[in-house]
């Protein structure tokens, strides 16, 4: 049986038919499969089945926060094969945010930024979420095509959440740059510079950002941030800087493909596509199934924090952990028919979003970004159709499920 290797999990072919790939995943009659290098951070473990995923998210002895520890011993010398990702985590380390430690700062960061996402804030935001969808698809309507992911995808959820932090309108295509390029650039060894020169825009920015809060705040999350540090609310500069990085690329990123991805299999389940036009009261359950199907995070990794066992093997501090959320919401265990498209699927535990005490911050906001936008588009656009084949889509080089564009007629 072919190898897998940690490229795979970034392939356009992966992205294209990730079905294709769980299948050759689930052939490997391991529960943990052994990769021989991790984007050049040497051997890792690979957990695909939502049980074992489940598990390990949930479980501390597996942990985020790559300052606690050092790698193995054959996992030390960096290389030129993993420059650009040395570089990334190496930024992580000095920049951390909620993502990237565990408690007890995650759970202080975490507090802070979530105060701006509580269920009825997020339920606030619909009239202006729908406002924004209108007001994207007046643009484009009478040409009759669009680019559903720059028209559409992109510019509603960056709207969205340039608005809560109080960024202006003006500086906002340049996050949609530096995010690609960042997502690009960390796993690709030539690209190791633009790295740090990505990072150092977005830090920069943010600086100039946070001065000008601190100026003349406002009733936005980046003027709250600002106060919380300045009242010396256990917040660090460093900490500040990286948790508006964090919303910014999360608060746009994951719901550009969500949005893109979900259509596009939409567009090629008619049958489902025509249902949910017909019966707006399933969007909910539409979204978490798309979210199962063609959700946009392919995996996250964990350290081990101490020697552990799993499933037989022997795994050593120090070790990557990967989990494939999006190989765990195609376990046949977990999810009856689970290749099969389903917007009237009840029972979803998928995990899309995580699970544990990283479960994404924004997944309301997401769910609420998602059904307005499938909603919108598909009332507004009856006859929404490919206006390509669906084999000349091309992929961002990324971990997520991250189409380049999405041409459409309507």
């Amino acid at each position: 049986m072919e190898k897998i290797t940690g490229n795979d999990f970034a392939s356009p072919e992966t992205m294209r038919d990730f079905l294709a790939f769980y299948k050759r995943l689930a052939g490997q009659q391991e529960p943990l499969y052994r990769l021989e290098d991790f984007f050049g951070r040497g051997p890792a473990w690979v957990a695909f089945r939502h049980e074992d995923v489940v598990a390990i998210l949930k479980d501390p002895r597996f942990i985020k926060d790559m300052r606690k520890l050092s790698p193995p011993p054959d996992q030390r010398e960096p290389s030129q094969e993993n420059a650009s990702v040395n570089k990334f985590l190496e930024w992580t380390k000095k920049m951390p945010n909620m993502l990237t430690v565990d408690p007890p700062d995650h759970t202080r960061l975490r507090r802070l930024a979530s105060k701006a996402f509580t269920p009825h804030t997020i339920e606030g935001l619909r009239p202006r979420i729908q406002q924004i969808a209108d007001e994207l698809l007046d643009a484009v309507q009478e040409r009759g095509r669009m680019d559903l992911i720059a028209d559409f995808a992109y510019p509603l959820p960056m709207t969205v959440i340039s608005e809560m932090l109080g960024i202006p309108a003006a500086d906002r295509n340049a996050f949609r740059e530096w995010t690609r390029e960042l997502l690009s650039a960390s796993l690709d060894p030539k690209q190791a510079d633009d790295v740090d020169a990505v990072l150092d825009k977005f830090v920069e920015y943010i600086k100039t950002l946070l001065a000008e809060k601190r100026a003349h705040p406002g009733d936005d999350i980046t003027s709250g941030l600002v106060q919380a540090y300045d009242e010396g609310d256990q917040l660090s500069e460093n900490e500040l800087i990286s948790t508006i990085w964090l919303l910014i690329v999360a608060g746009h990123e994951t719901t550009v493909n969500l949005i893109g991805s979900g259509i596009l299999a939409l567009l090629q389940h008619p049958e489902q596509m025509r249902l949910l036009r017909s019966d707006p009261s399933l969007l909910p359950s539409a979204v978490e199934e798309l979210l199962r199907y063609a959700g946009p995070v392919i995996i996250g990794s964990r350290i081990a924090g101490e020697d552990l066992t799993l499933h037989g093997k022997n795994i050593r501090k120090g070790e990557t952990v990967v989990v494939s959320l999006a190989a765990a919401n195609l376990d046949p265990h977990q999810f009856s028919n689970p290749e099969a498209l389903d917007i009237t699927r009840e029972e979803n535990e998928h995990l899309a979003f995580g699970k544990g005490i990283h479960l994404c911050l924004g997944a309301p906001l997401a769910r609420l970004e998602g059904q307005i936008a499938f909603g919108t588009l598909l009332q507004r656009l009856p006859n929404l159709r490919l206006a390509v084949a669906p084999e000349q889509l091309t992929y961002n080089p990324s971990t997520l499920r991250s189409l380049a564009s999405l041409p459409v007629l309507f």
